[in-house]
C-alpha cells in the first residue's frame, strides 16, 4: 500500500497554507552545504572500484554514514569511492557511494574550482 509522507508521519500538511508559502519563499535562495567549521581533514580519495591511485579531497563534514567532501573535480552520482584517511603510520579506508555533488557556492570554492560530494558510507 502507497501512503503519502504526511500519511507517514501522522501530521497533515496544507500545501496552500499562505504562511507555509511565505515561509518557503523565504528559503528559495539558501545554498547550505553542511560543512562544519572544524579544519577540513585532507584524505586521499579513490573515484571507481579499479582506482589504483588516489587524488587529493577534503573531507569537510561527517555524520553516522555520510561524509562531505570538497574535491578539485566533478564525481559522478552513484561512483563507488574509497576515502584514506592517513593517521601516523597507519591508514584507515571507508568505502561509499557519492550520493550528489556540485560545484561549491562559496566565494573560496569557485575560487578554486571546487565540487562538494554527498557520499554515502558502508
Amino acid at each position: 500500500m502507497h501512503k503519502t509522507p504526511a500519511r507517514l508521519s501522522g501530521n497533515r500538511v496544507d500545501w496552500d497554507d499562505e504562511r507555509l508559502s511565505a515561509l518557503l519563499k523565504k528559503t528559495e535562495g539558501w545554498t547550505l552545504d553542511n560543512r562544519d567549521t572544524a579544519e577540513p581533514l585532507d584524505v586521499q580519495l579513490h573515484v571507481g572500484w579499479g582506482a589504483s591511485s588516489g587524488r587529493h579531497a577534503s573531507l569537510v563534514w561527517e555524520r553516522d554514514q555520510a561524509v562531505v567532501l570538497v574535491t578539485g573535480f566533478a564525481i559522478p552520482v552513484g561512483e563507488h569511492v574509497r576515502i584514506d584517511r592517513h593517521a601516523g603510520e597507519e591508514v584507515r579506508s571507508a568505502w561509499g557511494v557519492v550520493v550528489d555533488g556540485r560545484e561549491g557556492f562559496r566565494a573560496e570554492d569557485r575560487e578554486a574550482g571546487a565540487w562538494v560530494h554527498w557520499v554515502h558510507v558502508r
